[in-house]
């Protein structure tokens, strides 16, 4: 009856992955809740993709937020290299 919805945990690893970026179609989420319900290592595997993902997205805008700046004595260093390379 309702075999369109079942998917296989390789299905379910594309879909979770897909949906960590909101790529993913509503019926694909539909199957993967349902697979996820079924299948705790699918469960496992999305609830540490989802953690992955948030750990990564706060890095990201703690590095947005900070300035790199190169050292000025590192910039004076690098320049002369680059007239030593020039002559």
């Amino acid at each position: 009856m309702f075999k369109f919805l079942k998917i296989t945990c390789q299905e379910a690893n594309e879909i979770c992955n897909k949906s960590q970026y909101n790529e993913a179609t509503l019926l694909e989420k539909v199957k993967l809740n349902i697979h996820i319900a079924f299948c705790k290592i699918c469960a496992m595997y999305s609830k540490q993709n989802a953690k992955l993902t948030d750990i990564f997205k706060s890095k990201a805008i703690d590095c947005k937020n900070h300035v790199h700046c190169m050292k000025e004595d590192d910039k004076e260093l690098l320049k002369e290299k680059l007239r030593e390379m020039s002559s």
